[in-house]
């Protein structure tokens, strides 16, 4: 593992410090945007411009990067991100954030798919489970320490708008001086959303509210803390809880996903997700209790990503595993760019606790659809399951097609182990 981890440690280095400035930039959306006076339905458009840039980023990055080039792609849309974080703090007002977290999200998205396409590109099909596991760690590590330097200023000021800048802009470094440039990453020709739902109607239409579910925990969370009357340290400290519990449920939930129905678990993680976000709808609870639920709710969240795909694979040919990636990642954009608004009416609507409502219900409607798809086909025998790896939310559609090429090798391999020993 170390020496898998020594040919890419620095791209992962650089990923990280992107992580935490996006993460820092993430949650400052919502503390600054209360002391500037914008309204929960303003922060909540805000929110959904990030997801809406990012989807159309993921789409338009690699013809750029097939006419120009990885690293002017790379060092051009790194110099956007790092003046549109400092743009923040000298353009106060509604239209001009959102037209921010239009590019901001372009220009991540960007960044993610050059980046990712350099760490696909030093995998192997031996090391590349491997490689994809220590970039979710390195994802969700990044935003956990984004928001420990939440802590460093005053929101009211530019110094934490600064910060993210300078860490976005020092994580180019490692990664341009350690990569070289490569072809394009070559994604296959979509799966039609119609027959993606055809293969999997459980995974695409989790898909699309898991999506929902994900923005609203990564962009309204610190509006929620903001509403809630939570300092900024508290808030802070309730959006690392979040992501630490997506980052350690990974290894349990991805342990059961290789030896039980994988409806059955989709089913008990999102019921748990429910009752979690339900406590915080409907019970009034103090700063404790929230970290635990914080915990919990980001802890079946993350995971509930990787079984939907692990459980797409469930049904498809070898050949086909690779195009699902694409209509995965597009009705999952969907979700993450309607989640925001609809956390932001409904809160705009019965308070603050409507962010505990809305992750409720859309939890709550998952579970519900898999106790019905489980009544309507049968299930995939254990032991011709596909194996579970952990995949980030937080990725690019190329960290998505490499966890695809991942299974390809894996469910090769697995035939041809069988084939020896008939």
């Amino acid at each position: 593992m170390f020496k898998v981890l020594g040919s890419v440690w620095a791209l992962l280095l650089g990923m990280t410090l992107i992580m935490i400035g996006n993460g820092m930039q993430a949650t400052l959306m919502g503390v600054r945007g209360g002391i500037e006076g914008f309204g929960t339905l303003q922060l909540s458009v805000i929110t959904s411009a990030y997801f809406l840039g990012f989807l159309v980023g993921s789409r338009v990055t690699p013809e750029m990067i097939r006419r120009v080039g990885h690293v002017r792609v790379f060092a051009a849309l790194g110099s956007f991100i790092s003046a549109g974080l400092i743009a923040f703090p000298v353009l106060t007002d509604p239209y001009s954030w959102t037209v921010i977290r239009i590019l901001l999200g372009f220009c991540l998205s960007g960044v993610y798919v050059t980046a990712e396409s350099w760490l696909n590109n030093a995998a192997t099909n031996t090391t590349r489970g491997k490689i994809l596991s220590a970039y979710m760690i390195a994802q969700t590590t990044g935003i956990i320490a984004a928001q420990g330097l939440m802590n460093l200023g005053e929101a009211a000021g530019y110094f934490l708008f600064v910060v993210p800048s300078i860490l976005v802009s020092l994580s180019f470094a490692p990664i341009l001086l350690s990569a070289t440039p490569t072809p394009a990453f070559e994604t296959d020709k979509p799966m039609t959303l119609r027959r993606l739902y055809e293969s999997s109607p459980l995974a695409s239409v989790g898909m699309l509210i898991l999506g929902g579910i994900f923005a609203a925990q990564f962009g309204m969370a610190s509006v929620y803390g903001a509403e809630a009357g939570l300092s900024v340290g508290q808030i802070s400290g309730f959006v690392a809880s979040i992501f630490t519990g997506a980052m350690v449920f990974q290894v349990p939930v991805g342990w059961l996903s290789d030896r039980l129905d994988r409806r059955l678990l989709i089913l008990g993680v999102s019921a748990v997700g429910a009752v979690s976000t339900g406590v915080g709808a409907f019970l009034g609870v103090d700063f404790e209790t929230l970290l635990v639920l914080g915990f919990v709710m980001g802890g079946m969240a993350s995971p509930l990503y990787s079984l939907f795909i692990a459980y797409t694979n469930d049904f498809l040919q070898i050949e086909d595993m690779a195009a699902a990636s694409g209509g995965l990642v597009f009705v999952y954009g969907m979700g993450a760019i309607v989640g925001p608004v609809a956390t932001g009416q409904l809160m705009n609507v019965v308070g603050p606790h409507g962010f505990w409502l809305f992750l409720a219900g859309l939890f709550t409607l998952i579970a519900v659809y898999a106790a019905w798809r489980m009544t309507r086909r049968p299930s995939v025998p254990v032991d011709e399951t596909g194996a579970y790896l952990g995949v980030s939310p937080t990725g690019s559609p190329v960290a998505l097609a490499a966890a695809q090429e991942w299974y390809v090798d894996t469910a090769e391999e697995t035939a041809e182990d069988e084939a020896r020993e008939v």
